[in-house]
């Protein structure tokens, strides 16, 4: 898949941070590429977060993306911190 403009909306916003919500079908892997997020590049800025759902068809995961880099149109972001473990019980 690609990036989906109606999966990114807006939870909260102060002095200049957005905190993002993305859900996708993708894999971490292929959200933190540089350019996933290039049709967003107008909205989101060097250090704003996203909170993401990933691998929603298969086994989900949870996590949060950093923007590191937002130029030329270009965005980059670092790769995903998972929230979650293992769910032992």
């Amino acid at each position: 898949m690609a990036y989906q403009s109606k999966d990114l909306s807006v939870l909260a916003y102060a002095n200049g941070f957005t905190l993002w919500h993305y859900t996708t079908a993708d894999a971490a892997t292929a959200v933190d590429a540089a350019g996933y997020f290039n049709a967003a590049s107008t909205m989101l800025r060097t250090g704003d977060i996203i909170v993401a759902n990933v691998d929603t068809a298969a086994i989900p995961k949870g996590g949060l993306f950093l923007v590191s880099s937002n130029a030329g149109g270009t965005v980059d972001v670092n790769d995903m911190t998972q929230i979650s473990g293992t769910d032992s019980r």
